[in-house]
């Protein structure tokens, strides 16, 4: 997995390589508002995770996930606080945090 300096760094690089799409957290699914679709949790793998965490402050953290659909959609869905921070259902959750475990 490629090591980045910062969020922005990864992003552009993750759309170069086609992950174009992005990805809201809601309590059951990933949501592309683009596309009106939802991905739950058996639709979609995790294929890279980057975390980067704030100059000054460790809390002010994200993580950014390559994300691609079982019909080969790709996009990114960044959580500006981690997994915790968010209300989302058993499923979702299990499915992001095996990823997260991994940083």
């Amino acid at each position: 997995m490629k090591k980045f300096i910062s969020l922005v760094e990864a992003l552009d690089d993750l759309r170069r390589r086609g992950f174009t799409e992005d990805f809201d957290l809601q309590p059951t699914c990933l949501e592309c508002a683009r596309l009106q679709l939802q991905l739950h949790p058996d639709d979609f793998e995790i294929v890279e995770v980057y975390r980067f965490e704030g100059a000054t402050n460790p809390d002010d953290s994200s993580v950014l996930y390559a994300i691609e659909g079982k019909d080969g959609l790709k996009g990114v869905l960044v959580d500006a606080y981690g997994v915790y921070a968010d209300p989302v259902s058993t499923e979702l959750l299990a499915k992001l945090q095996v990823k997260h475990d991994h940083l």
